[in-house]
């Protein structure tokens, strides 16, 4: 399953700084995840369960499972955001967005 990523960066980026940020984004959650298939599945569950159960669960009240899916998507995720921002990154830098892709 493919997807779309989409990185909101400061407006005096260029079009090409932004694909090249949006690459290394990208690069770094399939990376982190294993394979580009499971960013989304992941990504979803994460999702699910942040809705859920808030954003900053606590993690004794999650099953195993749901565990396992907030940590690691937690760090893929911030394994991507330094990669694009570095690590001293800060909220106001952007954020990001990933839907299936059409």
């Amino acid at each position: 399953m493919t997807y779309r990523l989409r990185l909101f960066v400061s407006d005096d980026s260029s079009p090409a700084q932004r694909q090249a940020a949006e690459r290394l984004f990208r690069q770094a959650l399939d990376n982190s995840l294993g394979d580009a298939a499971l960013v989304l599945p992941v990504y979803s569950a994460y999702q699910r369960l942040a809705a859920r159960h808030g954003e900053s669960p606590d993690m004794e009240a999650l099953t195993v499972e749901e565990r396992m899916v907030f940590e690691t998507w937690q760090m893929a995720e911030a394994a991507a955001l330094q990669a694009v921002f570095g690590p001293h990154r800060h909220l106001e830098e952007g954020g990001y967005e990933i839907e299936a892709d059409a």
